[in-house]
This record gives C-alpha cells, structure tokens and sequence, in this order.
C-alpha cells in the first residue's frame, strides 16, 4: 500500500526573541525543504492579532512563498470567509492562480480565526458566519469558467477554477463539504474531539460533484520529530510547555518564560492547552512514520496535513526533514 500523502501546515510562527522579517524567511526555507523532500502541499492560514503568527494576510504570503519556489501546490488552509467578501477573496486567489498555474488552492473556514474585538476592527459581524454556506456557492461562482450571469464577476478570478477544501472541526464543515461534493479537512492539529465522527459523517453523507466524484479527506497532525525517539520524547516535553506558554501569555504585557509556563502546564488551563496536541506523532524517522500511517488508518483520511510545532527553527526544520516522505 502506498504511504499516505504528507503535506505541511505552516503557521509562519514567530520566535519569542526573533522578528516577523525572520518568520517569513523561515517560511521560504520550510517550503523549499519541503519542496525537495516529497510534501505535496503547504498551507497558511489566516489569523489576526496574535503575535506569534505572521500569516494573516495569508494571499500575500502565499504570493511570496510560491515566487520563492517552483512546484508545490501552495494554498490556504484557510481563508476565513466571514472575514471577507467572496468576490475579494476569488479576485486575490484568482491573481494568485493566474501568476502560479496549477500550484493554488483555496481552504475555507466559517470561523473568524480571532477575538471578537478584532472580527469587529475587521467590519465584520457574527451574523457573517451564518451566510458561510451561500458565501462559499458565490465564491464558486466566482471563479467558474460559466458564462458571466450577473454584473458582478471576478476579474482575475473567473475561469480559474481554484480547487476548494471546507475546514472544520465539527460536523457542520463535514456536512457542507459532503452537501457540496467538495474536499474536507479537519483540524485535529488542534482540535481533536470530533474527528472521527466527521469524517465518517462525510464519507457517508458525500454527494458526488462533477469536479469530486469521490469523496477526499484530510486531517491535520502534530509531528515531532528528530534524530532519535529519545530526542523527539525529550523535545515534545518542551514543545508541551512552549504551546502552554504562547496561549497563555495572550493579552499580557510580556510573555511568560518557559520556566513560568513550566510551572502552568498541570493547571487546568494547561491541561486543556496540552489536550489540543492528543494527535501528536512523536520519534526518530521510522517510528513517526509508523505513527503518521497508524493515525491515517485511524482517521480514514486521503492525506495528512502535518504541523511541526517545535519551539525552534532549527527543531522545525530537522522535523519536517525527518518526517518527510523522501528523507
């Protein structure tokens, strides 16, 4: 049986001690590693006000990272569409399909990827994520190559037909994409409760599109990887207390330091902040192989969206190596 497909989620994550120029640049040399090692795709995703995450204007850092490199498919993962308009959102992937043929597709999310008081600095409303299902027939619209109907059309954007995936973390996302016969991604990176009864509700429930005749799915999971399993327990230990460490210094006037965050990682709060990690693939080549394959077989998904969330650049970097399907 072949090796389920791997590709990469990049947060573009920035260091406590390093800049946004720093993250980006990070970027480029995951993408170009990833590239080279045998990762089918990598997505950004879209977030606001958070510090340690520099994608949030996702279509420019996907425009950046493509003119850096030459093949790999390169998307969103996601856009979320409350935040915006369909017709802007199909003019920048538009742009960016024209400009990198074959390489763009597009994840969409009905969340708002952020607190309430940045959805509102954004001019948006909740009731905006009521609309997400008719929002994301318009964005379809968009970017048909059917003749023009209306006055409004995507110019770029009509024609260019950007692959669509809806992301979830529940069963609305798995029922829509099924409703629609589009691909589903569920996010069990960070949000693990539901991910089996998504996907077999998608499955079960797909209804056949022209451009999907079989349902796709993929799911999102940690991969902490390094040269020996000995290395990868030791690191997933600091990589436990880095994550505590970055959520709940939110809204402080300084990070907490790793030893504050240390002393944390048994409250309550950290307890659930660590929670978020349950699907977690941990050790040397062979044994993360292992684990990503048994998780996929688990999962019953078509390809695995991985997330390497050492605290170092150096750590990313040797993990996407390691875990990489031509290492």
């Amino acid at each position: 049986m072949a090796a389920t497909p791997l590709s990469i989620l990049d947060l573009a994550t920035v260091e406590a001690d390093g800049s946004i120029a720093d993250a980006f640049r990070h970027s480029v040399e995951v993408a170009r590693l990833a590239e080279g090692r045998g990762y089918r795709r990598i997505w950004y995703a879209e977030h606001h006000n958070m510090p340690s995450i520099a994608s949030s204007a996702t279509a420019v850092l996907i425009g950046h990272i493509a003119a850096h490199t030459e093949r790999i498919g390169l998307g969103a993962g996601g856009i979320m569409l409350p935040n915006h308009s369909p017709l802007v959102i199909a003019e920048q992937f538009g742009t960016l399909a024209e400009l990198h043929p074959g390489r763009i597709d597009l994840g969409l999310g009905r969340a708002p990827g952020t607190d309430g008081a940045t959805f509102r600095a954004l001019r948006r409303t909740h009731e905006a994520a009521e609309s997400f299902p008719s929002d994301v027939l318009e964005l379809q619209r968009y970017l048909s190559d059917e003749l023009p109907r209306t006055a409004v059309n995507a110019y770029p954007g009509r024609g260019t037909r950007v692959p669509l995936t809806i992301l979830g973390s529940s069963l609305f996302g798995a029922s829509l994409a099924a409703q629609l016969g589009l691909p589903y991604s569920f996010a069990s990176h960070f949000a693990p409760q539901q991910l089996t009864a998504a996907v077999q509700h998608y499955r079960t429930h797909f209804v056949p599109s022209a451009a999907h005749p079989e349902p796709y799915v993929s799911a999102g999971i940690n991969v902490v990887a390094a040269e020996t399993d000995e290395q990868a327990e030791a690191l997933f230990v600091r990589t436990e207390i880095d994550r505590v460490r970055r959520f709940l210094s939110r809204g402080r006037e300084r990070e907490l330091t790793a030893d504050e965050a240390s002393a944390l990682v048994d409250t309550p709060a950290g307890v659930e902040i660590r929670g978020m990690l349950q699907y977690t693939a941990i050790g040397g080549r062979e044994r993360v192989r292992e684990e990503l394959e048994a998780f996929a077989r688990f999962a019953g998904v078509d390809e695995l969206i991985t997330v390497h969330p050492a605290p170092t650049r150096a750590e990313q970097l040797a993990s996407v190596r390691i875990a990489a399907p031509d290492a």
